[in-house]
């Protein structure tokens, strides 16, 4: 339920070891809907890729599996600790056609020009969504393609209503948009795409139902809680009482089985389009 991403308004969770942990977590639960929107926007083999907020370099080490070694991808982010992170997993697996560069996506600028620029939770972040994917057609080839991939939180709820989780989801939900992010962009990204002059613009959401007794349920919105819990406290949101982050995931927990409630996270949405 939050970005990688470190770019332009600033990474309100921040990057400690505790989030980067989280990172983990969460795109572990979004890899499959990430790799299918991936191919579905139609990256392939032998493409030269810029993966903007790279972070930990998730995407970009997925994007690499796609394109093979004939392939190249790029992962761009401004948070050094992040990068050395990806850059040591990209040397431990031997995935020497992914490399990794510092800057910033509002206004880095590429040398070459590429197949492909993809952006997994960025736009989330950045104050003009649209200015930052027309900066970045500028490092398209012509026809080239432009990935968004984004979550709207609009979508998430539990089956039944569980109260403690609709609490939660406010929050986070009101933190966010405190700290100037947009947490439902993800129904937004296919306007966005057109707004900066892309052609073809194709849009598709992947949702997750989480079982009951999936401890997935609680960790990804118990831990989002955690890392929006000084926002929280500090604009007025919830008190820290009521967030309580020593037991917020146990309690998550507690209430979805007792009311053997599905949990769905926020939608998984890829928009897509080619440059003219």
């Amino acid at each position: 339920m939050a970005s990688e991403s470190s770019q332009s308004r600033g990474y309100v969770l921040g990057h400690d070891a505790d989030e980067l942990a989280r990172l983990d977590r969460q795109a572990a639960s979004i890899a499959a809907a990430t790799r299918l929107l991936l191919q579905a926007a139609g990256l392939t083999r032998g493409m030269r890729v810029l993966d903007l907020g790279t972070g930990l370099g998730h995407v970009a080490r997925m994007a690499g599996d796609i394109v093979g070694p004939a392939g190249t991808v790029v992962g761009l982010d401004r948070s050094a600790d992040a990068l050395a992170v990806a850059r040591q997993r990209c040397q431990e697996a031997h995935e020497a056609h992914v490399s990794f560069i510092e800057g910033d996506v509002v206004s880095w600028r590429a040398a070459e020009p590429f197949d492909a620029v993809v952006g997994r939770l960025v736009l989330f972040h950045v104050e003009e969504p649209a200015a930052v994917v027309r900066h970045h057609l500028e490092h398209l080839t012509p026809g080239g393609l432009f990935l968004a991939i984004d979550f709207d939180l609009g979508g998430a709820r539990s089956e039944p209503f569980v109260p403690l989780v609709y609490e939660a989801l406010q929050w986070v939900e009101r933190a966010f948009v405190a700290a100037g992010a947009s947490p439902r962009i993800g129904g937004r990204l296919a306007t966005i795409l057109r707004q900066a002059g892309l052609r073809d613009v194709n849009t598709l959401g992947v949702q997750a139902y989480l079982q009951p007794d999936n401890p997935m349920a609680a960790d990804l919105l118990g831990g989002v809680v955690r890392s929006l819990a000084p926002v929280m406290v500090q604009r007025g949101i919830a008190t820290a009482e009521q967030v309580d982050v020593q037991t917020i995931e146990a309690r998550i927990a507690r209430e979805l089985q007792r009311a053997s409630a599905v949990m769905m996270p926020p939608t998984v949405v890829g928009a897509w389009g080619r440059k003219s």
